[in-house]
């Protein structure tokens, strides 16, 4: 493989050589050696290929509408790898599908079994703000009703980044089909605090609850702001904004 050179770059087959783009950069090699769409598609040995692919492009699917639903949560902020971190999660639950056959494995046959919720919910979706360690109060979200509260809570002890002034938390229960994708978000009123809140309980309601849809997932999202002149500005840091599951039912 080598880069191109000259003035106008080529893309295609012209005398044995392959003439391409890798990662926005003018590629050329020798043709051949590799598979075709037809190959894949019909050789008895790409079976294992062909497999692969239809459960990635289903995880893929699946990524791309919890991450949708997830969205209110982190709106306006991108988190490194998460896509592809999400993948990797919904690619273990996957397997954990004992009813299909390889290249048939589903993510909500995953999402039955114990061990799939038990990855749902232990998973860590933002490393660079770890919710649990942001908020070491006790989460206690109630069975009946949704209702998260934070009891013993002390604003003191709350892991604020550097240049923040005020703590946003954005709690609701998503309702979601791991089925046909389909999906409900029912958030409750966020709550604002800055750094002299005194209050020792914090208790969120969702507005409205879930209907059966599909799992339900309790979900926590933390985001920092600073207040300049009375005004508040979303801190931006890669340790700014957090995402938890802390309960799924």
């Amino acid at each position: 493989m080598a880069k191109q050179t000259g003035i106008i770059p080529l893309v295609g087959t012209l005398n044995g050589i392959n003439f391409y783009y890798l990662n926005g950069k003018p590629i050329a090699r020798k043709a051949g050696g590799g598979f075709t769409r037809k190959t894949i598609k019909s050789k008895a040995s790409m079976q294992r290929v062909r497999e692969n692919a239809n459960e990635f492009g289903h995880c893929s699917a699946v990524n791309r509408a919890f991450r949708s639903a997830l969205n209110p949560f982190y709106k306006g902020h991108k988190f490194t790898h998460f896509h592809s971190r999400l993948m990797g999660l919904f690619m273990r639950i996957k397997v954990l599908d004992t009813t299909h056959k390889r290249g048939e494995r589903c993510v909500a046959n995953g999402i039955g079994q114990a061990h799939g919720l038990q990855l749902l919910q232990q998973f860590n979706y933002t490393p660079g703000c770890v919710v649990r360690q942001v908020l070491p109060f006790a989460l206690d979200v109630s069975s009946s009703d949704f209702v998260l509260t934070l009891a013993d809570f002390d604003i003191a002890q709350v892991g604020f980044v550097e240049g923040a002034t005020h703590m946003a938390l954005t709690y609701g229960v998503l309702d979601f089909d791991f089925d046909h994708l389909n999906y409900a978000l029912h958030l409750a009123p966020p709550l604002v605090l800055d750094r002299s809140y005194a209050g020792s309980t914090l208790t969120l309601e969702p507005a409205t609850l879930p209907s059966g849809l599909g799992t339900a997932l309790c979900v926590l999202g933390v985001r920092f702001y600073q207040e300049v002149a009375g005004a508040l500005y979303v801190l931006n840091a890669k340790d700014s904004v957090g995402i938890a599951v802390l309960k799924c039912l």
